[in-house]
């Protein structure tokens, strides 16, 4: 599977589309070239600039209950489903993956589906930690990398980006929730001209607009997902027991 990401350019500036669910629209007020650099462009990394983008969001969503032990019935609490090797592949959406491996203890390999952009092809491969608990469960990016040709790959010493999910929840009141707290960053060298010439700004101010588009796009159907995902697996629990 291949996700296509276009470009085209309006009055605003470039506006990147993309097949995949995961990605929306996004307007750059600054023009995008990926290609091959000549020495010539490259600026001593002492002299490089550092653009520092980020993106938060936090959101919580009602969260059915299960914990009735009635009439002999088990409870099938979140976080045992959290904790479950089902929801630990629902908190990492395995079904959208191109390839999911198991590295370590709560450690995993996602690789994404292949991007096309312009005339590169890149797959972006995520290194995750998972860790869950009674009381909650926190996701951390602990490596990102981009697979492809070399000049996709030589893009990786440019670039580094974290990301944590802290999954929370309360099932104890009367309006039981469950909620997620996402902090994304990435830091950018800046390293070719004429880009270097521009104010970091110029590069962050619509960097961090898009990645908040991309976080406000994740968030809301991670959290749907998630609730999806644990009543189908209390229902097939129950038909199990």
């Amino acid at each position: 599977m291949m996700a296509t990401v276009t470009a085209s350019n309006t009055a605003s500036g470039w506006t990147l589309s993309s097949s995949s669910r995961l990605l929306r629209n996004a307007t750059l007020p600054v023009q995008l070239h990926l290609h091959q650099v000549q020495a010539s462009h490259i600026v001593a990394s002492a002299n490089a600039k550092q653009a520092n983008l980020s993106a938060s969001r936090i959101q919580r969503v009602e969260l059915p209950v299960y914990d009735d032990t009635s009439k002999g019935r088990q409870a099938y609490h979140i976080s045992h489903f959290l904790s479950h090797p089902s929801g630990i592949q629902a908190i990492l959406n395995t079904s959208a993956l191109q390839n999911f491996q198991y590295l370590d203890t709560n450690a995993y390999r996602c690789t994404l589906p292949k991007l096309a952009f312009f005339n590169f092809e890149a797959t972006p491969v995520l290194d995750l930690r998972v860790i869950p608990t009674k009381e909650d469960c926190t996701v951390e990016l602990f490596s990102c990398k981009f697979k492809g040709s070399k000049v996709v790959e030589r893009q990786n010493d440019y670039f580094s980006a974290s990301m944590i999910n802290h999954i929370t929840w309360d099932t104890d009141i009367s309006e039981p929730f469950l909620e997620v707290n996402v902090k994304l960053n990435l830091s950018l060298e800046i390293y070719t001209r004429p880009f270097t010439s521009l104010p970091i700004s110029a590069v962050e101010r619509p960097g961090n607009l898009m990645m908040q588009a991309l976080v406000d796009g994740l968030v809301p159907s991670l959290l749907q997902q998630l609730v999806q995902d644990y009543n189908n697996w209390v229902h097939q629990q129950l038909q199990n027991s």
